[in-house]
């Protein structure tokens, strides 16, 4: 039996539920979003500033090591990309396979919601958007600066490791020297506006993922492996290459900082940050002040229209958990 959307919005209502400040839509609007898509892109936007309000309120050594965790696992792209490299023949679409290794880092960090810089760049963004209070740009100052250094001390140990007590043969490394050359190969400038499009494509899987429930691997797996392909800049997963490179004597420390993770950063941050985060924070700024709509992804019921039930209280509490709403 259907209920009727008047009463049971006063009824929710009534039970407490409030209206965050900044979107105008109700909890249960954004819980039961979460739950079933598609999503609206205000509710969207509101999934993914929440999940940047938990990011920026997590404790210092919590952030350190699962930036570490992360900047180690992240260099399995660099792996698994060497491994395919040494496997192929030497033809013109040997490249289409080794590509796909680059992803596998990627799909690793974020499925297991390890601290990546790149996909921080929009979700701790968008909560300062929300709210430019000196504290939110502390928090972010904060968040950045960690997750960044966590990130490259785990490709540095990678890169330790493997110069001087190689888990692999010599036709790996000599892969993974060969990738790593080639990711320095761009010159300043180029670097800076390859970074652009990887920062851009990285946040848009933080984007993306709140609406690809069930997808999530199709989803990181499709956009890193067009990082592959155009050869983008990623700062981090860059960062093992250009480690490698300076520990194994190919390239000078001075050449690897200001010739790739430099540039690379830059790029990143603005890819991630002033185009990808303020180009959403813009499509959704109209609507936030909006009254919630009276249907779905819009108007809160008991019932879905096909006769399945919503998840009761205890089911949306789970659904939404990590994504407390900043103070």
């Amino acid at each position: 039996m259907k209920h009727d959307p008047a009463n049971t919005k006063r009824t929710l209502l009534d039970d407490g539920t409030e209206r965050h400040t900044a979107a105008s839509l109700t909890k249960y609007e954004i819980e039961k979003a979460e739950w079933r898509g598609p999503m609206r892109a205000a509710v969207v936007y509101e999934v993914v500033r929440r999940s940047g309000d938990h990011e920026l309120e997590r404790p210092t050594k919590s952030l350190v090591f699962s930036s570490i965790a992360a900047g180690i696992v992240i260099t399995l792209s660099i792996l698994t990309e060497a491994y395919l490299r040494q496997a192929l023949p030497d033809t013109d679409w040997a490249h289409l396979i080794e590509a796909m290794g680059y992803t596998t880092g990627f799909i690793f960090v974020i499925l297991a919601r390890q601290q990546l810089f790149t996909e921080s760049t929009i979700t701790a963004v968008l909560p300062v958007m929300a709210k430019p209070t000196a504290n939110n740009l502390f928090a972010v100052a904060r968040l950045w600066t960690i997750v960044f250094l966590g990130n490259l001390v785990g490709t540095a140990i990678f890169a330790l490791w493997f110069t001087f007590y190689p888990p692999a043969g010599p036709e790996t490394l000599e892969a993974i020297r060969e990738i790593s050359m080639r990711a320095m190969e761009p010159g300043f400038v180029e670097t800076i506006m390859r970074g652009i499009c990887a920062g851009f494509l990285i946040a848009g899987v933080a984007w993306l993922l709140p609406s690809s429930r069930g997808f999530e691997l199709h989803v990181i797996f499709l956009i890193t492996y067009i990082i592959a392909l155009g050869k983008f800049s990623h700062v981090i997963a860059g960062s093992a290459e250009a480690w490698y490179l300076a520990f194994g004597g190919y390239s000078g420390f001075f050449e690897v900082v200001f010739g790739f993770i430099v540039p690379a950063l830059i790029g990143n941050v603005i890819g991630g940050t002033v185009l990808f985060a303020f180009l959403s924070f813009g499509q959704v700024v109209a609507e936030l002040d909006e009254k919630p709509a009276e249907h779905s992804n819009g108007a809160p019921q008991n019932d879905d229209e096909d006769g399945r039930i919503c998840p009761d209280a205890a089911q949306t509490a789970a659904a939404s958990a990590g994504h407390e709403t900043r103070k």
